[in-house]
């Protein structure tokens, strides 16, 4: 099989992708699946946010989704779910976005994040019933800290008592909990045994009580609790990650992705005792954390993902992979953890990547922007000889050493149900910008000067 018989397969399967009738197809594709997962080929690329974000409004509008769940943390997220439903104390999209302080900012304040917040909060205006409007939640367990004083402050309110018992449950931590790594360095001395059961204890004392309105007839667990619940939840599971951070890199991936099904199960769950019917949500996350691991050489090393645990814990008709591609363009990523956004240029893809192959399907079919169907179709993709490359960029982006940062080995065509590729990308534009986020920073010629 050669170069151009791949392509011109692809070009057949290849379907416009641009214009608002061009999602009909993939709407019909997603059927009556209830977790839709939207992925990301970076954490900085604008089209991704601006096409996960129709795709949302269609889902929502025509297929009645309850919530948007998002690669981010629960409280940050939160309050800017309160927003959109109309609660809170937060008066503009841009206030309740405000809670994300910490590296990296620019994925959720930006200006497309702004349009969705300011899109949802208008729809919910229409929504007469409470428990109907759409949330925006946060799947993520890095608010170790933040996660504990909301336990708190919940318990303050409504039981004195048990919020003293969480005071001194997360007393352990909680010194060092600005800085969690350093309490992971601890525990790798053996330093902190027992503040692992002190915060399974507290999440334990939560979800007992959250149980005792399940139990009672058409019991419901009130919004309030839940959300305390949840970040317990996180407490309990951030302690595990920053514990497992210097153990094995593998342990503390799985910790995280298995953290982010079991907070999208526990979310489903409260959303169908609301409404009353099956939970519908869809997911956003970069593609590393949505691709079914198993068709990839992380999985091989025994790395597990959000997109293989909900493949195997629902049904395959209930659940839709969505992944993204690009070639070339310009990308918001940092040089280092904790370092500035900066407007940086993406590399043409490899030649034995999977994005080459969609760069060159672009331009036989003269679409700069098309979706590829995968499940239920005879892709060609399921029918390459050997596997691809496939490139992840992430908050940091090093085109210097890009084919060992950036791309692994994996099959496309069973990571996902369908493709969308965007041939030649833009940079994600955050609300701050940095000294070294500006738009006449690439020349058209970098990287090769010529």
């Amino acid at each position: 099989m050669t170069d151009k018989d791949i392509i011109n397969a692809l070009k057949g399967e290849a379907r416009p992708f641009a214009a608002p009738e061009d999602f009909d197809y993939l709407l019909e594709s997603i059927g009556d699946a209830s977790i839709v997962l939207l992925g990301e080929a970076t954490h900085g690329t604008r089209e991704f946010y601006r096409l996960r974000a129709e795709i949302s409004k269609r889902l929502i509008v025509e297929k009645g989704f309850d919530a948007i769940a998002v690669e981010a943390d629960w409280p940050d997220a939160l309050r800017v779910s309160r927003y959109v439903q109309h609660g809170g104390d937060d008066m503009t999209a841009e206030g309740a976005l405000c809670g994300y302080k910490r590296f990296p900012q620019w994925m959720w304040r930006n200006h497309e994040i702004v349009d969705l917040v300011n899109w949802l909060r208008l729809h919910n205006a229409h929504v007469a019933s409470s428990p109907r409007r759409v949330g925006f939640y946060g799947l993520d367990l890095y608010s170790l800290q933040q996660s504990m004083h909301a336990v708190i402050e919940y318990l303050d309110r409504e039981d004195p008592e048990a919020a003293e018992r969480a005071r001194q449950r997360y007393g352990c931590i909680d010194h060092m909990a600005e800085d969690p790594q350093r309490y992971g360095y601890a525990t790798s001395f053996g330093m902190k045994p027992h503040c692992e059961q002190e915060v399974v204890r507290q999440l334990m004392e939560l979800t007992r009580q959250a149980n005792l309105y399940v139990k009672q007839p058409g019991g419901q667990v009130p919004d309030e609790l839940f959300y305390a619940q949840q970040n317990a939840r996180v407490a309990r599971n951030a302690e595990t990650y920053y514990r497992s951070m210097f153990q094995s890199r593998d342990e503390s991936w799985n910790v995280r992705d298995s953290h982010m099904a079991e907070t999208l199960e526990a979310l489903r769950e409260h959303l169908s005792q609301r409404t009353g019917r099956p939970g519908k949500i869809v997911v956003w996350a970069h593609n590393s954390h949505l691709g079914d691991a198993r068709a990839t050489e992380m999985g091989e090393g025994g790395q597990l993902n959000l997109g293989q645990l909900v493949r195997e814990r629902y049904r395959p008709d209930d659940v839709f992979l969505l992944g993204f591609t690009t070639h070339t363009g310009t990308v918001t990523a940092a040089t280092e953890w904790d370092g500035p956004a900066e407007l940086k240029h993406v590399v043409p893809s490899r030649p034995d990547s999977v994005e080459r192959l969609m760069h060159e399907t672009s331009i036989a079919t003269g679409m700069a922007q098309f979706l590829l169907p995968i499940r239920g179709h005879d892709s060609m993709l399921a029918r390459l000889p050997s596997r691809y490359l496939e490139r992840a960029i992430g908050v940091i982006y090093r085109p210097d050493s890009e084919r060992y940062s950036h791309y692994f080995h994996a099959d496309a065509a069973k990571q996902f149900d369908a493709l969308v590729h965007v041939d030649r990308s833009t940079a994600l534009r955050p609300l701050e910008r940095s000294a070294l986020w500006k738009q006449d920073e690439v020349p058209e010629t970098y990287p090769s000067g010529l």
